[in-house]
Formats: structure tokens, C-alpha cells, sequence
């Protein structure tokens, strides 16, 4: 099974929309193989827990005005360090840098396609591509 073209287009959305508030290290993963609760993962980091809860709120209003989708939980809104949404069909992390380095749920997720992201989403990678070549190819390396 792959991702729907509905999650596609969430993921695409909810992407453009972190990039577009300087979120940096945006990447996107089909798990559809892998659970049967949610179709992709869209991870993204900031620097600080302010540009965190900016970069949520954007992806929220974004994905809520353009397509009509409410996430259905909203989790680490107050402490700001790793907030989740879950739409069903995507789950969007946005976390703070040292959190996203400290988890490194790109190793979770190595042996999932990794999904193409819209080109302005991904100007913004930096570290994105660096995590998962680490975690594909190393069990337990440091991705620090």
C-alpha cells in the first residue's frame, strides 16, 4: 500500500507551509506500509520553541483554509519543544533542533520511502538529508 493522493497533497501543503516559515530540515515519509493509523509522517524542526509553535499554527491555518482539514489532535502545544498533529491520513512533527537530533525519528522511519516534497519545501533541508543518509546506513551511529 502507498500513501493516498489525499495525504499527498496534505503533505505537500503542510510542507510548503513550514518552509514558508523557516522551518528547516522538512522531510516526509510513506508509512502506510508500516501502520494502519496514518498514511505519511512530515517532520520539520526550528531553532527555537517560538518559530515552533509559528511554524504549527501556519501548517494549521494552511492545511484548514487550502484543503478543509482539522487535525484531530494537537499534542506539545504548551511546552513547544515537539508539537504533533494528526490529520488521520498524515501526522505532522514540527520539533525544536536539539529534540529532532536527541529523537532522531528519522531512524524510525529509514526503511520508508521517503516522499518528494514540493521544490520550495526543500530549499530549506539542511540537516534533513544528512539524517537519513545516517540512519539508513547506520543502526546505531550518532546523528549528531
Amino acid at each position: 500500500m502507498t500513501a493516498t493522493d489525499r495525504s499527498i497533497e496534505l503533505i505537500n501543503a503542510a510542507a510548503q507551509a513550514a518552509a514558508d516559515k523557516l522551518a528547516h530540515d522538512i522531510i516526509a515519509y510513506d508509512v502506510s506500509d508500516v501502520l494502519s493509523i496514518t498514511d505519511a509522517f512530515l517532520l520539520a524542526s526550528a531553532p527555537n520553541d517560538r518559530q515552533v509553535k509559528a511554524i504549527v499554527d501556519e501548517i494549521e491555518e494552511r492545511l484548514n483554509k487550502e484543503l478543509g482539514a482539522k487535525p484531530v489532535r494537537r499534542e506539545g502545544d504548551r511546552e513547544a519543544r515537539w508539537v504533533l498533529l494528526d490529520y488521520v491520513d498524515i501526522v505532522v512533527h514540527v520539533q525544536h533542533s536539539e529534540e529532532r537530533v536527541f529523537y532522531a525519528l528519522e531512524r524510525l522511519w529509514k526503511d520508508c520511502p521517503q516522499l518528494e516534497l514540493p521544490a520550495d519545501a526543500v530549499a530549506t533541508q539542511g540537516k534533513a538529508a544528512e539524517y537519513a543518509a545516517q540512519a539508513a546506513g547506520a543502526g546505531d551511529g550518532d546523528l549528531s
